[in-house]
């Protein structure tokens, strides 16, 4: 089978389409002539029908026997319909945004997370919107899905965990590349939040504290390297002066006699007990 022989895929350009409506045939232009006539017979009462409105934020986008019109979408404002051989389709321009229901995604470390966001879209070209894509609300909330799985798919839990706003804004780019050819423009894209099994949450939880607590031990034990140097080197300048001694022995007990507590102190000489300890 020859390649020509393949059935090829449609693309589908808006202006080509609109610029047919000059070359719809004989028949096209006897059904519009038609349509006048109608409308000129029941004026002014054709008016209620033939005369639509679309708001600020909307646009219409008509079709005369199945084609696009050459002028693209109508609005804001007052335009002009002709009966049975036309019809319009409101295109809203305002931004939209939608929850993506939560993804059990398995990360690129095996970890299985329950991940949702939310993502902020508008309508850029209503023209190419409707004739491009049958729903590109639906199709872009799919896309949207799949995205979010695909782009998670190939990160660490610590990646994800981390770097939202990396992960936020090449899936922004992402979707918004894929939804050019049909009228959408993706402004934003939030992940909201990201859910571990319980069963590790504990054992992040456990590592977590396993981990302070060695930390705690580490600069315990460093204090007291540091109190003991401090303490040998407080000996040593005692040692070189005996009056040092008793006067850090009466700084001692002014200290216990301040605290009003019920402590008895009998204080004895250190020269008593300097016989016993040379013998």
């Amino acid at each position: 089978m020859r390649n020509s022989d393949l059935p090829q895929p449609i693309s589908l350009n808006v202006q080509e389409a609109g610029g047919s409506v000059q070359q719809m045939g004989a028949v096209g232009w006897i059904l519009t002539g038609l349509s006048w006539f109608v409308v000129v017979c029941t004026f002014p009462f054709s008016l209620c029908i033939c005369l639509k409105v679309v708001q600020e934020y909307e646009r219409a986008v008509i079709f005369r026997l199945g084609r696009l019109l050459a002028e693209g979408a109508k609005g804001p404002g007052i335009f002009f319909v002709l009966p049975c051989i036309e019809n319009y389709t409101k295109v809203d321009l305002r931004t939209v945004s939608f929850d993506v229901p939560p993804q059990e995604v398995l990360t690129k470390d095996s970890v299985t997370v329950s991940v949702d966001a939310v993502v902020y879209y508008r309508v850029l070209n209503a023209t190419v919107s409707v004739a491009n894509v049958e729903n590109a609300h639906h199709s872009t909330r799919l896309l949207a899905q799949t995205t979010l799985r695909n782009v998670l798919g190939t990160k660490n839990l610590s990646q994800i965990l981390s770097d939202r706003e990396q992960i936020s804004s090449f899936m922004q780019s992402t979707l918004d590349e894929a939804t050019n050819n049909w009228g959408i423009k993706v402004e934003r894209v939030e992940i909201k939040d990201v859910r571990l099994p319980i069963q590790l949450q504990r054992a992040m939880a456990a590592e977590a504290e396993a981990s302070r607590e060695a930390r705690a031990k580490v600069i315990a034990a460093e204090g007291e390297h540091k109190a003991s140097r401090a303490l040998k080197e407080a000996a040593d300048i005692m040692a070189q002066s005996p009056a040092a001694i008793q006067l850090r022995y009466l700084q001692t007990l002014s200290t216990i006699s301040a605290e009003k507590n019920s402590t008895i102190i009998f204080p004895l000489p250190l020269e008593m007990f300097s016989h016993f300890l040379k013998k």
